[in-house]
């Protein structure tokens, strides 16, 4: 069974390019991670400052070592310096999957 973590959360978009280069820290360290299949962020189009989040990851043990990782006190206090607010995430457990 694998764990997708799946929502959205608030940047003011004036605050976007330079949120940025955090976020693409995090991607990096957060794929590196073992246990982690997907990270991605993605910008709403129709809304601005609104970034969907998608990750998978193997099992609960692999979020629960994401969670302690270090690069995630950086990440949160990027998270606060730039204004990401309304933070909306969900985790879903999924016992299979098929090609649509």
């Amino acid at each position: 069974m694998s764990l997708i973590i799946a929502g959205t959360v608030r940047v003011p978009p004036q605050n976007l390019a330079a949120l940025r280069p955090h976020q693409l820290a995090m991607l990096a360290a957060s794929r590196a991670e073992d246990g982690c299949i997907t990270y991605s962020y993605g910008e709403d189009i129709a809304e601005p400052g609104l970034i969907r989040v998608f990750e998978v990851w193997r099992d609960q043990a692999a979020i629960d070592a994401h969670f302690k990782a270090p690069h995630m006190a950086t990440w949160r206090a990027a998270c606060a310096e730039h204004g990401v607010s309304d933070r909306k995430l969900f985790a879903y457990e999924t016992a299979s999957e098929r090609a649509l």
